[in-house]
């Protein structure tokens, strides 16, 4: 029976998608084979939700009822700082523990969405252009309108499109610039790419990157804002209807990226199809898997069972320390 640290909470807006995300795999990890803590990091208070009982973070551990409960593994669940950052996986490494995720270079590669285009240009991954704009620095919006309108602008470090903007005239683009640095210090503008949007989980097991089942993202709202994301106002259609070329070519891309940026675990990829042409949108390292996300939807429409699919996150992880 291995003990399991299921990582929730953090310290950013996105704390509220953690701690779903978190009771989803609590409830659906096999209980013959694992004892599962939801461990709530939110700053220096770490603890566990049910017992309320501390974080020893000399050694990461749990004393409860005079046990003294060691973890065999960690499962990420946590959106935002300080995991899907990198910012514990330093930590967990000197400690020897295993966790479902990237490590924290390409944790904190991903989070920064200027940098990940970076990387991933020479691989010849089709994407907007866009520009990187650091907090307080002089604008030139005669450049960035040369983009074009409409134009997208978000905070560069940033999940579940907070402080995003979809920007239709000169005039709304300094005040979306603003509202992005609330959210990071360096913003995006990034080139409006009409188009439908989809979604692609993917992840490593035993030596193979295996593609999901691709998801088609239809808001209701304006584009793929949090609205959208968690409160039901999108049609999510798993497996996408698209034709078996296109799923394909979006699963290729999908395990091109996946092995360009050196992920673990599972990640998800985000694209927009601008005729028969996947153009790269983002990925997220730690996606939501809370009843309302499409990793989850992807895991069911490829036959699996949440259980199983969590299980062979976490087998992934185990081996990867044997």
């Amino acid at each position: 029976m291995k003990n399991i640290a299921i990582l929730t909470g953090g310290d950013s807006e996105e704390r509220v998608i953690s701690l779903k995300s978190g009771q989803v795999v609590h409830d659906n990890l096999p209980k013959d084979r694992y004892r599962c803590w939801l461990i709530d990091i939110q700053h220096a208070d770490w603890r566990d939700l049910e017992s309320g009982a501390s974080v020893d973070k000399n050694d990461f551990s749990l004393t409860i009822k005079g046990e003294k409960i060691r973890f065999d593994a960690a499962f990420a669940a946590l959106h935002g700082s300080p995991l899907e950052d990198g910012k514990m996986q330093g930590y967990l490494e000197m400690l020897g523990i295993p966790y479902t995720c990237c490590n924290g270079y390409v944790c904190a590669l991903t989070m920064n969405k200027h940098n990940t285009k970076v990387h991933l240009k020479p691989y010849g991954v089709p994407m907007a252009p866009s520009k990187l704009l650091r907090r307080g620095q002089e604008v030139d919006t005669a450049e960035l309108l040369q983009l074009g309108l409409p134009l997208f602008v978000k905070p560069n470090s940033h999940g579940s499109s907070f402080g995003v903007t979809k920007v239709k005239t000169a005039e709304a683009l300094l005040p979306a610039i603003e509202e992005a640095w609330r959210f990071s210090p360096d913003a995006v503008v990034e080139a409006f790419m009409p188009g439908r949007e989809f979604g692609n989980g993917a992840f490593r097991y035993k030596g193979e990157i295996i593609a999901l089942p691709v998801t088609e993202i239809i808001p209701h709202t304006e584009f793929f804002d949090f609205a959208a994301k968690y409160e039901g106002k999108s049609d999510e259609i798993t497996p996408a209807e698209i034709s078996p070329e296109l799923s394909r070519q979006c699963q290729e891309l999908s395990r091109r990226c996946y092995e360009a940026l050196n992920c673990s675990g599972v990640v998800r990829f985000d694209y927009i199809l601008i005729g028969d042409t996947f153009h790269f949108l983002e990925v997220n390292t730690i996606p939501g898997i809370s009843p309302a996300s499409i990793v989850p939807q992807q895991a069911r429409a490829n036959g699996w069972t949440l259980s199983e699919f969590f299980s062979m996150l976490l087998e992934e992880a185990l081996q990867g320390e044997a």
